[in-house]
């Protein structure tokens, strides 16, 4: 039995956002607390996608500051190596893979993120994702500067990379064979045997279909932030309008809550689908 266990990355699997980790600083952006609200202010103003906008004002800061070379894809797989990682993450997938094997299940891992896809791949665990969906730039071909986002994912385009994992579709340009209709029980990864992990509003229409679907939703929380209102205040949204299957504390050691729960998840999957 297959079973798919897909990952939003900032704040879920890391700490914090990818791009706050090398990038901004390499872009003279060290104060984070200001580039977001600017980011929403923005936003608002010319009533766009977040995303984009936040994409947008990257390139442009690099512009700016002329460091075209700081959004390539090499010095951005760079900028990933300095992303922390939570608890136990890095030996998380061989141990989780041997749980899942006793068990008679072969485990795929995804990343569906709005973070920035060539900064997830300089990761430590970058090895272990089958595939990596998240944002990219688009490049002139003569200067090799970002001139576009090539890819945005935002809080609904992370269900349509929930259905391309369903179909087992590994890309973002067929617009055609991710609308045609395959049967369920044809698909490599029904949403019944897929664990979504998430931390966020951009992750609440992704956990809230998985759940729907008959698969699991595990809501991750920064165990250090637990006691800031609004973190609370989120996971208690979570769970009062039943979007999550269940809450853990972003620790992925052996024998840690979330170890514990996403192994009862699969054991369930075992008994289920025999």
């Amino acid at each position: 039995m297959q079973c798919a266990l897909v990952y939003d990355f900032d704040g879920t699997l890391a700490k914090g956002n990818c791009a706050e980790h090398g990038l901004m600083p390499a872009l003279g952006l060290s104060d984070k607390e200001d580039f977001w609200p600017e980011v929403h202010r923005k936003n608002f103003e010319r009533d766009g996608d977040e995303i984009l906008t936040y994409l947008g004002e990257l390139a442009k800061r690099a512009r700016d500051v002329g460091k075209h070379d700081e959004l390539t894809p090499d010095r951005l797989k760079m900028h990933g190596e300095s992303i922390p990682l939570f608890p136990g993450v890095e030996n998380w997938f061989d141990a989780i893979n041997r749980f899942a094997s006793d068990h008679g299940i072969a485990l795929s891992h995804y990343v569906v993120s709005s973070g920035l896809e060539e900064m997830i791949r300089g990761t430590r665990v970058a090895k272990h994702f089958k595939k990596i969906f998240g944002c990219r730039y688009h490049y002139d071909e003569d200067t090799g500067h970002a001139k576009w986002p090539a890819v945005a994912i935002d809080y609904t385009t992370k269900t349509q990379y929930l259905f391309r994992i369903n179909k087992g579709i590994e890309n973002s340009w067929d617009n055609v064979k991710i609308n045609e209709y395959t049967e369920p029980h044809e698909r490599p990864f029904p949403f019944d045997r897929v664990i979504y992990f998430g931390d966020g509003d951009t992750d609440i229409p992704a956990m809230k279909m998985v759940k729907t679907q008959g698969g699991c939703s595990i809501a991750v929380f920064d165990d250090e932030k637990w006691g800031e209102p609004r973190t609370q205040e989120k996971i208690e949204k979570l769970i009062s309008e039943e979007r999550a299957s269940y809450v853990v504390p972003g620790d992925y050691t052996t024998g840690s809550q979330l170890d514990v729960t996403v192994r009862g998840i699969l054991r369930l999957y075992a008994r289920k689908h025999r």
